[in-house]
């Protein structure tokens, strides 16, 4: 026994024309899609750009006995960031969540440098 709209969706994918509206949007989908891997890809060297400019810092704090941690100047990141978030209207929400979980990466590469005696692994 068959389904009336599973024979409607059938019939829809066999009507003339509808091969070409989902090849289009199949072809809208691939550029979506490319633009979004190029995105993901200068993500990742930004932040590997970002992580370069941290261990430098770390370094820096090692060596001058200064805390891996910064509360204030974490704080003061974040509340910078959410408004931007929000001016480009991104959930700031997510953008501290973001930015916290890159911050305790940071905080964490710092401890390693200190215990390495200042220099980065």
């Amino acid at each position: 026994m068959t389904d009336e709209r599973s024979d409607r969706r059938s019939a829809d994918s066999i009507r003339p024309g509808s091969a070409m509206r989902n090849e289009s949007s199949d072809q809208q989908l691939a550029a979506y899609r490319r633009s979004i891997d190029n995105i993901d890809a200068a993500l990742i060297h930004i932040i590997a750009e970002r992580f370069r400019i941290t261990k430098a810092v770390g370094e820096y704090k090692a060596t001058h006995a200064l805390p891996p941690a910064d509360p204030a100047r974490e704080e003061q990141q974040i509340g910078r960031l959410r408004a931007l978030a929000t001016e480009a209207g991104l959930d700031p929400e997510f953008s501290e969540k973001f930015l916290r979980f890159v911050i305790d990466e940071v905080i964490h590469h710092h401890e390693r440098i200190r215990e390495a005696g200042g220099a980065a692994e």
